[in-house]
């Protein structure tokens, strides 16, 4: 909002040059890389949990935005030929991938509402500029009703198919690229490539471009070495903040030469009347569109199974619009009637509902009690993930080192060992005492600060070769940025929900009791062997209280070693989760 501000500042600045936001420019300069930097970091996973969702707001709202746009604007301005007001319709029904993402980000929604947020606007872009083509081609007399949905079949199957095909290839060739700057160069071509070969063929662009970097994105893992993923996140992350911030810059700076090019022909009243009843219908259409599939939907599940109408309410209010609205909007051909007209309406309503839906979005979100996932939750979820990543490395090191006598084997338990505990002492070490993995990081990033420093001291004097000085100090950044702090972390978290149910049969034949009252529960073995202890669990089995693996005696594992009691609960304050040793599971 700030940069729109400032590009309308910088448009009355004589030194700055006049730079237009035609479609060449955002559609194939913009578009491609802003959708595939978003698609490579989108989960496959979460939008197919989320697909109904995200085909009602990505396919059919577009449609119906479209037509109710076109209805009103026809309404208000009747000299406006019923295909020039469906394509303005199609211009702005699509909210845009980069609004929604940074106000879901800023403001912490729930993680199902900022999946179907940015599943939604990966793909609606596809459909608005499909119907803007046939409204388009309707002006021109071009197309005949019978083929509109043969167009949208032949745009959205080709766009998926060509999109397809190009994962598969540059799949292909990352397995044989090792080079990380190679690979994020060939990352580089992926949109452009996608996109410009799918409107070749006069399929969408946008889908294949957003097909073929999910796709990518989810066989990342398997087909890249981590240099080259590292390498190609942080690029990518660098190159969509610079776009997404020039975006806004330049839909600023297009301001006051919008205005200016009114013709003249309609009244001001007129003018100002159009404008706030196309805004109106871009606002209100999405709103009773998602609060009525939501009904719809809910007449189909059981109570516990619907979507709170919060969340409804939320994602019907985040549909900002952005670029694309704007690019959109200069496809129309400059001699249909009033399109000075047109492109007036359409920037009103990018700044209309950017402003007016992003600034009061915070404020409707705490008004209505919607909070982000519990960080807990996520906390949690992360230890258990690397506790089970940590057992199968370890039963692979079992099964190839049978004859090490170097104590290989027992300093890479002891790593593991550290980057597990770290996790867990993010989710249960009480506020304000630094943990064990907390004052490991401490001290090693001192240490780190004082080997950098040796090393530039040694730079200065010129004696070692300049290359072998950058490795050690790539080396040292490198462990710098894996240290494991949890400090900030561990201050969002608080209480981890009621922890009933369970993923195994241990943990639901074993639900959480309530905490007890006492907040004084010790771990008598580290007070009989004057250790400390760092978290406290609880067997439910027996009531022993003992200490984490984080501690010395590490006495919680080792009662359920001595015992066989499965199940134990944090014995910390505010804390019900449960963890079964036998399965490594928690609830």
């Amino acid at each position: 909002m700030v940069l729109i501000v400032l590009g309308v500042i910088g448009s009355f600045l004589p030194f700055v040059p006049v730079i237009e936001l035609g479609p060449e420019l955002v559609l194939v300069g913009l578009l491609p890389p802003l959708l595939y930097s978003s698609a490579l970091q989108t989960s496959i996973i979460d939008i197919k949990a989320n697909l109904t969702s995200v085909i009602l707001l990505s396919v059919t709202a577009v449609v119906v935005t479209t037509f109710t746009v076109g209805w009103t604007l026809h309404a208000l301005v009747p000299d406006i030929p019923w295909p020039v007001a469906l394509a303005l319709g199609a211009a702005v029904a699509p909210p845009d991938a980069v609004s929604a993402s940074a106000v879901a980000r800023r403001i912490g929604l729930p993680r199902q509402i900022v999946t179907v947020l940015e599943g939604e606007s990966l793909l609606n872009d596809a459909t608005a500029l499909v119907s803007l083509r046939t409204a388009i081609a309707a002006i021109t007399g071009a197309v005949a009703v019978g083929s509109i949905s043969l167009d949208f079949l032949i745009a959205a199957g080709g766009g998926i198919l060509l999109g397809l095909t190009v994962a598969v290839v540059v799949n292909l060739l990352r397995r044989r690229i090792h080079d990380p700057l190679i690979d994020t160069g060939l990352s580089f071509v992926v949109p452009f490539l996608a996109y410009l070969a799918a409107e070749e063929i006069h399929a969408s662009g946008v889908i294949s471009v957003v097909v073929a970097g999910l796709l990518i994105g989810h066989k990342a893992p398997v087909v890249q070495t981590s240099g080259s993923r590292i390498t190609e996140r942080v690029t990518w992350s660098t190159v969509a903040f610079l776009l997404e911030h020039a975006v806004f810059l330049l839909i600023g700076m297009q301001v006051v030469s919008i205005i200016t090019g009114l013709d003249g022909t309609v009244p001001w009243s007129r003018v100002v009347l159009a404008c706030a009843g196309v805004l109106a219908a871009v606002i209100l259409t999405r709103m009773a569109w998602v609060l009525l599939t939501q009904w719809l939907r809910g007449l189909r599940q059981a109570p516990q199974e619907r979507e709170p109408w919060s969340h409804a309410i939320i994602t019907g209010w985040a549909g900002m619009r952005g670029v694309v609205t704007i690019a959109a909007v200069f496809i129309i051909p400059a001699d249909v009637p009033h399109h000075d007209l047109l492109v007036l309406c359409a920037l009103v309503v990018v700044l209309g509902t950017l402003y007016l839906q992003g600034l009061s979005l915070p404020w409707l979100t705490r008004a209505l009690g919607v909070r982000p996932n519990d960080p807990a939750v996520d906390a949690l979820a992360r230890a258990t993930l690397l506790q089970q990543a940590s057992e199968a490395g370890l039963h692979e090191l079992d099964r190839c080192d049978h004859h090490e006598d170097h104590g290989v084997a027992e300093s890479i338990r002891a790593r593991l060992d550290q980057r597990t505990f770290a996790a867990w002492e993010r989710l249960s070490t009480r506020t304000g005492e630094e943990s064990p993995s907390e004052a490991y990081t401490r001290l090693r990033l001192s240490m780190i600060a004082a080997e950098r420093q040796r090393v530039l001291e040694i730079r200065r004097e010129g004696q070692v070769p300049s290359h072998v000085v950058r490795e050690v100090l790539g080396m040292l950044d490198l462990e710098e940025s894996m240290l494991d702090s949890g400090a900030e972390a561990r201050e969002e978290i608080v209480a981890t929900g009621d922890g009933q149910g369970g993923t195994c049969d241990e943990l639901a034949a074993q639900p959480s009791v309530s905490p007890h009252a006492d907040d004084d529960a010790v771990c008598r073995a580290c007070v009989e062997q004057g250790t400390h202890p760092v978290a406290l669990r609880r067997c439910l089995t027996c009531g022993e209280i003992g200490c984490c693996d984080s501690s010395v005696g590490q006495h919680a594992t080792a009662h359920f070693r001595a015992t066989g009691h499965p199940v134990m609960q944090s014995a910390e304050p505010g804390e019900t989760w449960r963890w079964c040793y036998v399965h490594s599971t928690t609830a």
